[in-house]
């Protein structure tokens, strides 16, 4: 898949044929690694390598911090209280302002092991941009991690949530794909202040400015 690289960047870039891409390249369906393999050759290794580096000692705390002053729902108290708890893993519209709940759903979805993930996909409304599929025992049980991509599954290499994030928001590069409308804001986030790609660049709203901003100052 390496010697393919340049190959695969040209038809990405290619209006009519980058939506075909999982179609050309169906090792991406049945070999983990193969997106963080891209991603890191498209900015480096060290870019690659910011968002599992610097999350725990770097900005996980200040983004708690920050997280409290929000109002507060149940889902967002039990989130609160699931990273205060977890170890080292775990014409541009505007963007639509959603639920915690919703903002949740668009981001994983949870599937017992024992369930057919074909049906998942048969069953599952949405658009064309990425989302988890977590897959286990229970919610508090996890071991397989999935890219749900065009009603396609992508493994992911990381059984944790944290490494499976990072795979998810690197697949918006990895295969050309724009970030969802509602959760724009967070990836554009992620995108300039921890990965520090394209900054100065991207679009960033009012809020997006600030706290980074306010992460990068806060001691």
């Amino acid at each position: 898949m390496r010697e393919t690289f340049q190959y695969r960047q040209k038809i990405l870039h290619d209006p009519q044929h980058s939506a075909d891409v999982l179609q050309m390249f169906p090792r991406f369906l049945d070999t983990k690694g193969l997106i963080l393999q891209d991603f890191s050759m498209m900015f480096g290794e060290e870019a690659a390598s910011k968002f599992l580096q610097k999350w725990n000692s770097s900005f996980k705390d200040k983004v708690i911090q920050e997280a409290k002053n929000l109002k507060e729902t149940s889902l967002l108290k039990r989130h609160l209280a699931s990273a205060l708890n977890e170890g080292s893993e775990t014409g541009r519209k505007r963007p639509k302002k959603i639920s915690v709940e919703e903002a949740a759903d668009h981001l994983v979805k949870f599937q017992k092991s024992c369930q057919s993930l074909e049906d998942h996909l048969m069953t599952t409304k949405g658009g064309s941009q990425p989302y988890l599929l977590a897959t286990g025992t229970s919610k508090a049980q996890v071991f397989n991690f999935y890219i749900v991509l065009d009603k396609k599954l992508v493994p992911c290499q990381s059984c944790t949530s944290l490494g499976a994030f990072d795979e998810l928001f690197k697949s918006h590069f990895v295969f050309s794909v724009k970030y969802d409308d509602s959760l724009s804001s967070l990836y554009t986030f992620l995108q300039t202040t921890v990965y520090n790609i394209d900054i100065g660049r991207s679009e960033e709203t009012p809020r997006v400015k600030e706290l980074r901003a306010r992460l990068l100052n806060k001691q």
